[in-house]
């Protein structure tokens, strides 16, 4: 299983939805252009559809882009346009078009916690994809 480290210390997410059409090279000029940052800084960048049901992870690791998506069946994911008490590196404001979060706010994020509330999305359970 694949799961993003609640070690890390700064996930950016982009709080503007994304066209999913886009993929690797799509989604690191968007972090580069719109988000003003490095994409080549093995920093984790998320970004999420406007339909709020998929979540792509961008990274840079070593030699070669890696891109992980989450799609969800039922829910939504809550994705936050500012969360109480944000904090990037160099203020204690999310600034501009991206949220800071940690890699355990993000594994919250990804389980369908809304941040500002707590509440999980309910577990779904299936037999088969037919």
């Amino acid at each position: 299983m694949m799961r993003p480290s609640n070690d890390i210390e700064y996930v950016w997410l982009a709080r503007a939805p994304q066209d999913f059409r886009k993929g690797i090279n799509g989604l690191s000029i968007v972090v580069e252009e719109q988000l003003a940052h490095d994409p080549f800084s093995g920093h984790l960048f998320v970004f999420i559809n406007k339909g709020r049901d998929k979540i792509k992870a961008l990274y840079w690791e070593r030699s070669g882009f890696c891109l992980w998506q989450k799609r969800l069946e039922k829910e939504r994911f809550k994705w936050p346009l500012h969360l109480p008490g944000d904090v990037t590196p160099s203020s204690s404001e999310a600034v501009g078009q991206v949220i800071v979060l940690d890699g355990q706010q993000l594994n919250w994020l990804l389980d369908g916690y809304d941040l500002a509330a707590m509440r999980p999305h309910r577990s779904l359970c299936y037999r088969t994809v037919l």
